[in-house]
């Protein structure tokens, strides 16, 4: 979409009733035939735009997708979101994040997908990625800080995400999963991918990849036991734009005060208040080993923090963790 339809799109959505075509051609600066052109390209791409002789022009209805045009009336996060790179369909928004971050795009860009065919998730996994229905989205970061305090930015946009969650539909019941998933009921409805770009004492970028399973009636029968969507959860349709824009809301301040600090201490207690796995039985693979015990915490470096039958205390800095069923 070019600066003007965006303009005039914006117009017509504050105008919130009719606006005649003389009013945007004095306002814009071009000619009635110029306005007509940029309406056929409004519906195009999906948006609802009346014509009626005499009153003008009437927006009455928006696409739901996490376009730019959409998602900056709910975006209040003064540098995140505010270059942005939307993609009706791409192979991973990670991918086009890092070929921009290479290129100097500024920390705060971000790449939103409607539908991926190669979107992964840890461990290199696929992650599903139908149009129309999901969030997916990846963001630029460019901290100043040693490459060895970057993994803990996981757990820091898995507090954003779950607090723009508890925003949109607080009725839902959520927990975070260490180090980088948020799960309701058991199952899995929100992934975090963070790939860095580093030397040893300097970070170059960070790319964090985030899916959100939002609006999907139905998963296939392989998934249908390990994942879900907001909309299976709460029976509610939920706002793709305003997702991603209270997402980015809610992460820059998290991100800004974690610049200021050494560690995750200052979302330590939320954490461990909306942890699936604090005080649970778990077992952690990692590449060559699995461990078992029980969680005592998250360390403020963000670290799992397990307590084996030995009474001894392992900090993890990685692995995936499962509970175990606890025998009563």
């Amino acid at each position: 979409m070019n600066d003007v339809t965006s303009l005039i799109l914006n117009r017509l959505r504050q105008a919130g009733d009719f606006l005649s075509g003389e009013e945007l051609c004095r306002e814009f600066g071009i000619t009635r035939s110029a306005v007509w052109k940029h309406i056929r390209r409004l519906r195009s791409e999906g948006y609802h735009v009346d014509a009626i002789t005499g009153r003008g022009y009437h927006l009455s209805g928006l696409t739901g997708r996490a376009v730019e045009a959409e998602v900056i009336p709910f975006l209040t996060a003064q540098r995140f979101g505010r270059r942005f790179f939307y993609h009706p369909v791409t192979e991973s928004t990670n991918l086009l994040a890092k070929a921009l971050a290479s290129n100097g795009a500024p920390e705060g860009s971000v790449v939103v997908a409607d539908s991926q065919t190669g979107g992964r998730g840890t461990r290199g996994r696929h992650w599903i990625s139908p149009p129309g229905m999901n969030l997916y989205f990846s963001l630029i970061l460019r901290p100043g800080v040693p490459s060895i305090r970057v993994p803990q930015l996981a757990l820091l946009v898995a507090v954003a995400i779950h607090q723009a969650l508890s925003r949109l539909a607080p009725e839902l019941v959520a927990k975070i999963k260490w180090p980088n998933d948020i799960l309701s009921n058991g199952k899995k409805l929100c992934g975090v991918l963070c790939e860095m770009f580093s030397e040893p004492d300097v970070t170059h970028f960070v790319v964090i990849g985030i899916g959100i399973n939002v609006n999907q009636p139905e998963l296939s029968c392989e998934l249908q036991d390990i994942a879900t969507s907001l909309f299976l959860e709460t029976g509610q349709l939920i706002s793709r734009p305003a997702l991603l824009a209270f997402v980015l809301n809610q992460f820059e301040p998290l991100y800004d005060a974690w610049l200021l600090e050494e560690d995750l201490g200052f979302v330590l207690p939320y954490l461990e208040k909306h942890s699936l796995l604090h005080s649970r039985q778990v077992t952690v693979d990692q590449l060559n080993r699995t461990l078992s015990g029980r969680v005592s915490g998250i360390s403020r470096c963000g670290e799992l923090m397990l307590e084996g039958e030995d009474g001894q205390t392992l900090l993890l800095s990685s692995g995936e963790a499962h509970l175990r069923k606890e025998i009563s």
